[in-house]
């Protein structure tokens, strides 16, 4: 089974992809399964995107179209938190609200900005960038309990200023393979996200070595997902990550339905 769970589409706040254009390109990718997991973002400080989720309007427009693929292809509905300490009760009540299948947690800011934008990274050196960014995304993982994947662990990646060092696995190894102990002892899964190949980098996100640490914590839980904001991205470099979680020493990924995990062999 090859699966996306992992995409976006005009319930987003950055997205303009209808959701039948991202069913469609699945279904020439020959995807199994699509799991859409729009933004939600709460509290999230930046006035040039909303972050909101009409998420009753949301699900109603998954749950037609679910209906309308039946037979075709497999549609979940997921959502995507922004996760940050303060919100863990809030997202933890809000999950309880609405039949989502499976949620991923994030972490899109880190002391308050998102290292999308390039002033997050003016003055300050990036070494001293990520170590913040993966200290603010322990304290998440402990603070926000509600998500069953942690999506693109090494997010911050994708954003480092060219000219800067380029991020390694081995220069923030504690605090990682914290984040991934605590993942682990939770029974929280990671996400292999193709975004990072779209970004330009040579691997997904988190990179290779931190998909090996994780498998050698024991880490079993495993998704797929490109993140993807248009269709031409659904189901992006599937290909290339598949056998790159089998290197890892990954035999299963993930699917999550009603939030319970079905492992299917790669």
């Amino acid at each position: 089974m090859q699966a996306d769970f992992h995409v976006h589409s005009v319930f987003s706040g950055d997205c303009d992809a209808p959701m039948e254009a991202q069913i469609q390109r699945a279904l020439r990718n020959r995807l199994d399964a699509l799991c859409f997991t729009d933004h939600l973002d709460a509290d999230y400080p930046y006035t040039d995107v909303d972050f909101t989720l009409d998420t009753s309007k949301y699900l109603n427009a998954l749950s037609g179209l679910q209906k309308t693929y039946e037979g075709h292809i497999r549609i979940y509905r997921g959502v995507e938190l922004g996760l940050l300490p303060h919100l863990g009760n809030y997202y933890r009540e809000y999950c309880e609200k609405y039949p989502f299948d499976f949620v991923i947690g994030s972490t899109h800011l880190t002391q308050g900005q998102d290292p999308y934008y390039p002033a997050f990274w003016e003055n300050r050196a990036s070494r001293a960038c990520l170590e913040a960014f993966f200290k603010d995304t322990l304290e998440n993982i402990r603070a926000c309990g509600c998500f069953d994947v942690y999506g693109h662990l090494d997010y911050i990646n994708r954003y480092i200023p060219s000219g800067e060092p380029e991020f390694s696995y081995s220069d923030y190894t504690d605090l990682i393979d914290e984040c991934l102990r605590l993942l682990i002892s939770t029974g929280k899964g990671l996400e292999v996200n193709t975004g990072g190949y779209k970004a330009g980098l040579l691997s997904p996100n988190p990179c290779p070595d931190i998909l090996r640490r994780y498998r050698e914590l024991g880490g079993e839980i495993i998704t797929t997902g490109s993140d993807a904001h248009f269709a031409e991205y659904v189901g992006y470099c599937f290909d290339r990550v598949y056998g790159l979680l089998e290197e890892c020493g990954f035999r299963y990924v993930a699917v999550f339905e009603g939030r319970k995990a079905e492992f299917v062999r790669l």
